[in-house]
Formats: C-alpha cells, sequence, structure tokens
C-alpha cells in the first residue's frame, strides 16, 4: 500500500508514467469509465475546499466509482474532538481510498500512518498541496512540452503558499531550472527554500515589480494572497492588492509564456487576461480531474 503525501514520494520516472497516463485518460475518457466500479473514495476536507474537494469527486465519478466524505470539520466528529488516528481508522472501514484536507501541517501524515487503505493529502496548512502540485507540472509538461528547460517566474505570497512550496520542491528535480521570485517583502519565499536552492546551486533571483522581469519568464505562476494565513486584518489589505496581471502589463510577456494560477483567484488577475490564449488556469482546473484520476488508479493498483 502506497500514500501521497508530498509531490517527492514519486520519482521522476514514476511522475513521467502517472502524466502519461493522464494524457491517455484525457484522450480516452471512455476507455477509464467504469474501472473503478465498487470502489470508494473517502473526501476528509477538514479545511474549506471548492476545486480540489470537487476534483476529487469528479476524479473518482469520472472512474465509475462512488464518494463519501465531509466538507467541513464541524460536520465529522471531529467537533466532538475525535482524532485525526481515529478517523482515517473508521474511514478505513468504509473506503477504498481518502483524500484529506487538514489545516494543520503534517496530519494527513499521521493519518497515513494509522489507515489501512491510501492516504492522499489534499494540503495541509501552509506546508504541502502535492495533488495541486501534481496538477502543475501535468500542465505544464502538455502545454510546454517539457519539464526542464525554462524560467518560471513565482509571484504573489510565496511566504505562505503551499501550491508554491511543493512546486518548488517538484521542479528543482529538473534540469535547466531558474525560479524568478516576485512578492512583497513581507511575503518573500522562506529561507529554508533559498537554501536549499543555494545547496543545489539552482539559479534564481527576488524582485518586488512583476514589470521588471515578465519579459523574461516561459511561466509565470500566479498566487492570491491568503486571508487565512494573516493574523491581522490590516496586513492582509495592504498587501491583498500588491499584485494585479493586467493585460497592460502581459503585453510585455513573450507570446508563448503560459500563466499559470492555482485558483481561487481575487484580485490577482483581471477577468481581461481570461481570454489571452497566454492565460491556461482554467486548462489547468482541468488537467487537476486527468492528473487525480490517473493518480486514484495508480494507488489503487488497477492502472
Amino acid at each position: 500500500m502506497r500514500h501521497l503525501m508530498s509531490p517527492l514520494d514519486f520519482t521522476t520516472d514514476e511522475l513521467e508514467k502517472l502524466f502519461d497516463l493522464a494524457n491517455e485518460i484525457e484522450k480516452q475518457p471512455e476507455k477509464y469509465a467504469h474501472i473503478c466500479e465498487g470502489k470508494i473514495l473517502a473526501t476528509c476536507f477538514y479545511e474549506p475546499s471548492t476545486r480540489t474537494r470537487l476534483s476529487f469527486e469528479s476524479a473518482m465519478t469520472r472512474l465509475g466509482g462512488r464518494v463519501i466524505g465531509f466538507s467541513d470539520a464541524n460536520s465529522s466528529s471531529a467537533a466532538k474532538g475525535e482524532s485525526v488516528s481515529d478517523t482515517i481508522r473508521v474511514i478505513s472501514c468504509y473506503a477504498d481510498i481518502c483524500a484529506m484536507r487538514h489545516p494543520k501541517e503534517g496530519a494527513p501524515m499521521v493519518a497515513a500512518s494509522k489507515s489501512l487503505i491510501p492516504v492522499i493529502n489534499a494540503g495541509d496548512g501552509g506546508h504541502q498541496h502535492p495533488t495541486q502540485t501534481l496538477t502543475d507540472l501535468l500542465t505544464i509538461r502538455s502545454l510546454h512540452g517539457s519539464l526542464g528547460g525554462y524560467t518560471i517566474g513565482l509571484c504573489g505570497d510565496l511566504k505562505f503558499g503551499r501550491t508554491v512550496h511543493s512546486l518548488i520542491n517538484a521542479l528543482v528535480r529538473y534540469d535547466d531550472i531558474k525560479f524568478v521570485f516576485i512578492s512583497p517583502t513581507e511575503l518573500r519565499v522562506p529561507d529554508y527554500v533559498t537554501d536549499m536552492l543555494n545547496e543545489k546551486g539552482i539559479e534564481y533571483e527576488e524582485v518586488i515589480k512583476l514589470e521588471d522581469v515578465i519579459g523574461d519568464l516561459d511561466i509565470l505562476y500566479m498566487t492570491r494572497v491568503q486571508k487565512e494565513r494573516f493574523f491581522n486584518e490590516e496586513d492582509y489589505i495592504r498587501l491583498k492588492d500588491f499584485y494585479i496581471l493586467t493585460p497592460e502589463k502581459l503585453a510585455l510577456a513573450k507570446e508563448n509564456m503560459l500563466v499559470l494560477h492555482p485558483l481561487p483567484r481575487v484580485n490577482e488577475i483581471s477577468v481581461e487576461v481570461d481570454d489571452d490564449p497566454r492565460a491556461a488556469y482554467f486548462k489547468q482546473a482541468q488537467y487537476g480531474v486527468y492528473v487525480r484520476m490517473a493518480l486514484i488508479l495508480t494507488l489503487l493498483g488497477l492502472a
């Protein structure tokens, strides 16, 4: 039995097979429409989510399986004080695989250590969001053609953004990647990330203004400033609109640059950008379903 806690739980060769499967599912969905009949996915979401939870539910449903679970800790026995360990032991009696999101870092790992079924980390605090990273990698590979040889700018909340941290950790395993970190000083990427990049000899730069570097980028990964990660309202209000990608700024970019965003979007990408062919964030959401379908099949041993 295998779990997914981090994007690094899969080797790059295993990721290639996973992405090949996801692309095959995209092209031949009917081939996989009944493969999970009789299987049940439990979605245990202790923290609000729309895209990730519905993406998992869509993935399992498209495979012919069923879904049970909860979308709020207050609607589960966690509200009565039940531990994650006890919850997963019970869920193991009801389902074949579990996707868990939790506000506390490491909670899905605790669940995996006690589980009798595969557990997928669907996001834990500001720590990891591995299935979003798999989505990002599949999107880049499918639209860019490879997972190496480009400059990627990560813009916005680089301090608290678990999607950013996961993606950086995954991309350092590929050749010829350069990072450009675009953020206000208060939301800079943590030191442990830059220390890791320095140790590996991977090129990066840190800037404040998006306009200064957007023309150098092959991929721009936008993120929202997350209200739920701030300790006070004043800091959030001051920083929430620090970056807004507009058609005017996008005019400075390469014609084939990709704009990605893990969503949800607030104000950081103008809606006028949506019709630009470089805007790939809604395609990215669709790739999230395909990669989760491939992951479910792989962890259940059906691929």
